[in-house]
């Protein structure tokens, strides 16, 4: 008898990506958000699948917010609009 050999992991599509209860996946929803949200959201989705990272993902995902923020309330130093002359 020969062992069945597992099939290989997908780098590109972790299992952790594709096994959430709603049975969709994370990229369903974060292609929608822009980069920090959908970065934001990943790690939260993922947090958890690999409990010796969970508390690691939970930063992460707050280091995406954070920066959402900073991003948000800086000053443009730069007029995006100019007046149109008439």
């Amino acid at each position: 008898m020969t062992a069945r050999k597992k099939p290989p992991a997908d780098p590109t599509n972790p299992a952790h990506y594709r096994n959430h209860a709603s049975g969709i996946e994370c990229i369903q929803v974060t292609e929608h958000l822009g980069f920090c949200r959908g970065n934001a959201v990943k790690y939260i989705w993922r947090a958890g699948e690999r409990p010796e990272r969970e508390v690691e993902d939970l930063r992460k995902a707050i280091w995406y917010l954070e920066r959402e923020v900073q991003r948000l309330t800086r000053p443009i130093p730069y007029d995006l609009a100019p007046a149109v002359k008439r």
